[in-house]
């Protein structure tokens, strides 16, 4: 079957921008069996730039698997070996794609947190050394997320394509204003339907993401000073932790914990998530969702909080280059619509109703 020209695009933007490969530097590529094609173009696009890869293909089906079956012992056990094999290399394509998006629905969520909490080493390495290591996460079309997202399989790689393959250096500065602003800022009110919530983020780092960590990229996020969360706010969309749907999500906030946490359905899960570790229950990232080429809501969070008019908070750990303050075995981004809210940034409107005033 011949190959999507545009799969080869990204292919070469993963490896020549995204984690800028230089000439005889290792790369490790990760992806299920689903995104196989992809794989072999981005092993050809390495090899193409003098670079030695490193290929990571995980089956489909194993994972379910491993949580009904597994002994205590091998939920703890630490691989090492593949922590080797990542601290090896100077580059890292996670590809995210799925064969079953539903494949953990009826895994034991405990087990689940337990393994994470054992294997969260590797992935803050990845997500945080970076002076060490340069990572991306890529979306490539599968059929599993245009189900999720009740697509065509052509209509999914339509998006994916449309929001992945585009001028990233002149998008680059349009971002670069907007985390400047909250850069230089103080406090964060977010206010009007569903949400009324102040934090600080004085002396913390604003990032932008221009696709150089995320493909697409598309947002600007901070991390807020751990204890300044005051106030509370409902979450629309749903969100998906472990392939289990935990909607209209409910969240009070009382000196940056979370005090209060509801939901129609999967409430157990959220609080199983909220008692992951200590640090579980504060908020590590404030993010807010900018390219203008994600317009639906996908069930898939790599575009979801990318949507322009939405926020997106992250309930456990806080990345090192936001300035850090909160450890934890989780990252888990909920996103949230502003169509009917405003982001007020020093007393300051800077969004109205999901439209930037800057």
């Amino acid at each position: 079957m011949p190959i999507d020209l545009r799969a080869r695009k990204l292919a070469n933007l993963a490896v020549k921008y995204c984690v800028y490969l230089k000439e005889g530097e290792t790369v490790v590529i990760t992806g299920g069996s689903e995104s196989e094609e992809f794989i072999v173009e981005l092993y050809k696009a390495a090899i193409l730039q003098g670079c030695h890869p490193v290929i990571k293909m995980n089956p489909q089906n194993i994972s379910e698997f491993f949580y009904k079956y597994a002994n205590k012992e091998q939920i703890e056990k630490f691989p090492e070996q593949w922590f080797d094999t990542v601290k090896s290399a100077q580059a890292y394509i996670g590809i995210h794609t799925e064969g079953n998006t539903r494949e953990l629905t009826n895994s034991d969520a405990e087990r689940v947190m337990a393994r994470k909490k054992v294997t969260s080493k590797i992935s803050d390495y990845i997500v945080n050394e970076k002076d060490k290591i340069r990572r991306v996460t890529i979306a490539y079309p599968c059929l599993a997320h245009a189900i999720e997202s009740e697509m065509s399989l052509t209509e999914y790689e339509n998006l994916v394509y449309k929001s992945c393959l585009i001028d990233w250096k002149k998008f680059s500065k349009k971002l670069d204003k907007i985390n400047k602003i909250f850069e230089k800022g103080k406090e964060v009110y977010l206010k009007g339907e569903n949400v009324n919530l102040k934090f600080s983020i004085a002396g913390k780092n604003s990032v932008y993401d221009d696709g150089k960590e995320n493909m697409p990229g598309g947002e600007v996020f901070m991390a807020p000073i751990r204890e300044s969360l005051n106030g509370w706010v409902r979450f629309e969309y749903p969100a998906i932790y472990s392939g289990r749907e935990v909607t209209n999500i409910y969240l009070e906030f009382f000196n940056g914990r979370v005090v209060k946490a509801t939901a129609d359905k999967n409430e157990d899960l959220l609080k199983s998530v909220l008692n992951t570790d200590e640090n579980a229950a504060f908020v590590g990232e404030f993010g807010i969702g900018c390219n203008p080429s994600i317009t639906k809501f996908t069930k898939n969070l790599l575009f979801d909080e990318k949507i322009g008019g939405t926020i997106h908070l992250a309930l456990g750990m806080a990345y090192k280059e936001n300035g850090g303050g909160n450890d934890s075995a989780i990252h888990w981004d909920i996103v949230k619509d502003m169509k009917k809210a405003n982001i007020i940034l020093d007393g300051k409107v800077v969004q109205e109703n999901g439209m930037w005033k800057i």
